[in-house]
């Protein structure tokens, strides 16, 4: 693959959608369709892991996603759901909201992202989540946010949804009730999470267990759009697409790793920590070592190339490694620091057009 898929951060892009669905002072895009600019109430749903490519393959299982009114947009870098929810809410570039991957580098200690730990435990006492990103959420307007309900008192959350309000669901049939009780209470806008296709593509990669949930989706999408009221207008996006890697696991190179003092990010978009001296070492090894299947890139290249926006501020370039390995192929780069219950067989991270398009769709009541 010639060239990695950077960001349309001032265009089609999840970064932009919110503030041309809240902010009355930014000119609405083409690339929304009026519908939603036009609602006298909007959802924003967000379906965690459906890629534009991976939708377009399997248009046959999800006739009511592929009825709606739009088409593709980038993700962020990482094309990851740390980085690109925080973007989806503040409506910023990730070099300037600062969560900058799943896994990130703060005073030489690895915080997760998602899980708001490190290798000690719990860090919401020590990493405040506030402190860690302090943009405001959703235009500071507050607004109604359906999601699962233990996600609301998660550090994440208090990073990139704080001061909104909660409506907690368990299962999806209850996030359908939620839905339609804050509509029905009269909110102008309500932003609603599922992350089901994303947690099935990581255990059982893009066959039939994917496409499987694929469907329970699109029929859950149609109850949605049953549940709207007559001038209302549904928005979905989703945060990255996904590569199914299979067990195609690469360790980074021997002489790569006596260059490297620590690892952070993921699979498909590792950084490497230099030891002390070695970031000029560092670079020509993993050159030499992963070109074949990764874009090897320096720290200052990204920025310079605006992989994090047209800005980057000082907190969030200190959150980034040295060299990264941005897979190009369907392979992960291993850390046995990053680890789970099982091995992700779906993956995402890169920037390849199978992880970085997503769709904007638009509906209106059924």
């Amino acid at each position: 693959m010639d060239k990695p898929v950077l960001p349309a951060y001032s265009g089609a892009c999840i970064s932009n959608i919110v503030p041309a669905l809240l902010d009355g002072s930014v000119d609405p895009p083409s690339w929304i369709p009026a519908p939603a600019l036009d609602a006298g109430q909007v959802v924003l749903l967000v379906l965690d892991g459906l890629g534009w490519e991976q939708l377009q393959d399997r248009q046959h299982l999800a006739p009511t996603l592929c009825s709606l009114l739009g088409g593709p947009i980038t993700s962020v870098s990482p094309s990851t759901t740390a980085t690109a929810l925080t973007s989806i809410a503040t409506g910023l570039a990730p070099g300037d909201h600062g969560v900058m991957g799943y896994r990130v580098a703060v005073d030489h200690e690895v915080l997760n992202i998602l899980r708001w730990s490190t290798p000690v435990g719990d860090a919401r006492s020590r990493i405040d989540p506030h402190a860690f990103q302090p943009n405001p959420a959703f235009c500071s307007q507050r607004p109604c946010i359906v999601t699962k309900a233990e996600f609301a008192t998660s550090g994440f959350s208090g990073a990139h949804l704080a001061e909104v309000r909660f409506r907690g669901y368990r299962v999806p049939s209850t996030m359908v009730v939620e839905l339609r009780q804050a509509l029905k209470a009269g909110e102008p806008f309500v932003y609603v999470y599922y992350d089901g296709i994303d947690k099935v593509a990581h255990e059982y990669g893009l066959a039939e267990h994917h496409d499987a949930e694929l469907q329970s989706v699109d029929r859950l999408v149609a109850d949605v759009l049953e549940s709207l009221p007559r001038d209302a207008a549904l928005v979905i996006t989703a945060d990255h697409g996904q590569v199914d890697v299979g067990d195609n696991i690469i360790e980074p190179s021997a002489d790569v790793l006596a260059h490297v003092s620590f690892q952070s990010g993921e699979g498909r978009f590792r950084w490497l920590h230099a030891r002390p001296g070695r970031t000029e070492a560092l670079l020509e090894a993993a050159q030499a070592a992963h070109s074949d299947t990764a874009w090897v890139v320096s720290r200052d290249q990204t920025v310079d190339e605006g992989w994090w926006g047209e800005r980057v501020s000082d907190a969030a370039r200190q959150r980034l490694g040295d060299v990264a390995l941005v897979a190009h192929q369907p392979v992960s780069f291993h850390d046995a620091a990053d680890s789970g219950p099982f091995q992700l067989i779906g993956r995402h991270g890169s920037l390849t057009p199978a992880e970085m398009y997503v769709p904007l769709l638009v509906g209106e009541p059924r």
